[in-house]
């Protein structure tokens, strides 16, 4: 969990957390603000922060050291959860796991929002109602298009923005929605 989750979770204020941890308030309001990275601080301030958030430095520092995975990959792995898992245990698992949130807190906005729209596709596929929880996210947009690589290879390929015209008209709208270009989600090997 970042300082951010463990404050609200503790009902804290980062004043109290200074005053706690006795480090100053402005390398508190900076860790919390992302000015400064919490693996980046001395041992002796993320120890004094883990121990009056009363957690463990590994716990701490967790999220400060988990590799991000290449969008495609993300992208892979979901599609092979989906086959996996099918429709309805791939909503149930979605909806119960909280990741969407989870990936969003991370700032990892275009797999927050992959994820998303694959939970909004696959509910409409089955009839089933939107979970409302996302509503907020369900009106964030990337700010640039995400092609997948396929796409953006043959561009370069053929020296022809074709292809990126044509996949925008074949995407799926719930990935449109977000900015991101998706044609095919079922056909994973």
């Amino acid at each position: 969990m970042t300082v951010n989750q463990l404050i609200k979770q503790k009902n804290m204020s980062k004043y109290r957390l200074s005053k706690e941890s006795r480090i100053p308030y402005t390398t508190i309001n900076d860790i919390c603000a992302g000015r400064a990275e919490l693996k980046k601080c001395s041992a002796e301030t993320v120890y004094r922060i883990a121990r009056a958030l009363d957690t463990t430095v590994e716990a701490l520092l967790a999220d400060a050291f988990e590799p991000r995975p290449s969008f495609e990959l993300f992208k892979s792995n979901v599609c092979h959860r989906l086959k996996e898992q099918g429709d309805v245990g791939f909503i149930i698992r979605i909806l119960e796991s909280g990741e969407i949130w989870e990936l969003y807190q991370k700032k990892w906005y275009p797999e927050s929002l992959y994820l998303l729209a694959m939970l909004d596709y696959v509910s409409r596929e089955n009839g089933v109602p939107l979970c409302t929880e996302y509503d907020d996210l369900r009106r964030c947009r990337l700010t640039e298009v995400l092609y997948p690589s396929g796409v953006l290879a043959m561009c370069a390929a053929t020296r022809d923005d074709l292809t990126m015209k044509r996949s925008v008209e074949k995407a799926i709208p719930e990935f449109m929605r977000f900015n991101i270009v998706e044609n095919e989600v079922r056909d994973v090997i």
